[in-house]
């Protein structure tokens, strides 16, 4: 809604037209504020939105897990018939067979995304840490993508640093992380380029709030050693501008203008949340035109979680079209 400033001036005829027929000001009713608000009210309005994301998201879930039966039938029959157990094949049906293999782990990737995000959201997905060496996972990720990385034409350098110390970490959920960035790099790089994956110690000096003060005040803790490593994963593409920094971990974000590569925007978001869930952080740092570099850090010692508190009671007030 367009707002006048004070110094704006109307024609002589609106006003004449204003005066001619003027009428009573009727005030517009306004939305409640959260100062008038009650807070019982937005408590089970709030409540009532959670429950129904959370049926949303169990639904879909639901949804994608029973797509796998049958994608995983679909995909066994694929491998039979390219096998040739059943008839020689010709080329063309190779090539037909080609396209629906790598169609159907393109589903498979997509059913499993959302399965993933739908577990994190939920809280269905525990971290186990148990000792383990990330150059191991490195290693690992990168074997099973430079087959990929080669056939589009892009160079992948990885080396091993052995600085860095066993410690306690989610091996299978690190890979993931370290896998969904290495594919946004493979997906947006453009073929000639590069991208590089590196670890290093790190001296995080995380905040924490102090004890002493009843403010609560967060304070960095002074570190004199490395307590975290710091993975990186840099590439040669085209770049994200400053202003997409933070809403390319978003959920279900997409870049404008990124429309054409497959994928639902989840890659970047539960790389976040494994982070996050193996108490650390991530961030990228990238200007159009000059690559991207996406780092995360991960303690040493993992902090312990703190517990989840309950979800807030519905308010006994009766609600509209609620069902459970």
């Amino acid at each position: 809604m367009a707002v006048l400033p004070e110094n704006t001036c109307l024609s002589q005829e609106t006003g004449r037209r204003g005066n001619a027929h003027s009428r009573p000001a009727i005030a517009e009713p306004t939305a409640p504020t959260p100062e008038s608000a009650d807070p019982q009210e937005l408590l089970q309005q709030y409540t009532q939105l959670r429950e129904r994301f959370d049926r949303t998201t169990n639904a879909l879930a639901s949804a994608a897990h029973d797509l796998r039966t049958p994608l995983a039938i679909l995909n066994g029959y694929v491998e039979l018939l390219q096998s040739e157990k059943l008839g020689t094949l010709n080329e063309r049906q190779r090539e037909v067979l080609g396209d629906m293999q790598a169609s159907g782990k393109r589903l498979e990737q997509f059913i499993q995304d959302f399965l993933t995000f739908s577990a994190l959201e939920t809280g269905g997905l525990r971290m186990h840490f148990e000792p383990g060496n990330v150059n191991d996972c490195l290693s690992e990720v990168c074997r099973l993508w430079s087959n990929r990385f080669q056939a589009k034409g892009l160079a992948l350098y990885f080396l091993a640093n052995d600085k860095l110390p066993s410690f306690p970490l989610d091996t299978p959920k690190l890979e993931r992380v370290i896998s969904n960035l290495l594919e946004n790099s493979y997906k947006f790089t453009p073929p000639g380029g590069t991208v590089w994956l590196h670890a290093e110690p790190h001296m995080w000096e995380r905040r924490a709030t102090t004890q002493s003060s009843g403010s609560g005040e967060r304070r960095r803790q002074s570190v004199s050693q490395p307590n975290a490593v710091k993975v990186s994963v840099s590439d040669t593409g085209p770049g994200i501008p400053a202003e997409f920094h933070l809403e390319v971990f978003d959920d279900f974000f997409r870049l404008p203008g990124t429309e054409a590569h497959e994928g639902m925007g989840l890659g970047l978001a539960i790389a976040r949340r494994l982070v996050q869930g193996m108490t650390g952080k991530i961030w990228v740092e990238s200007d159009p035109g000059a690559g991207c570099k996406f780092s995360f850090l991960i303690p040493y010692k993992p902090v312990p979680a703190k517990p989840v508190p309950a979800k807030p009671a519905a308010a006994s007030a009766p609600s509209k079209g609620k069902n459970r």
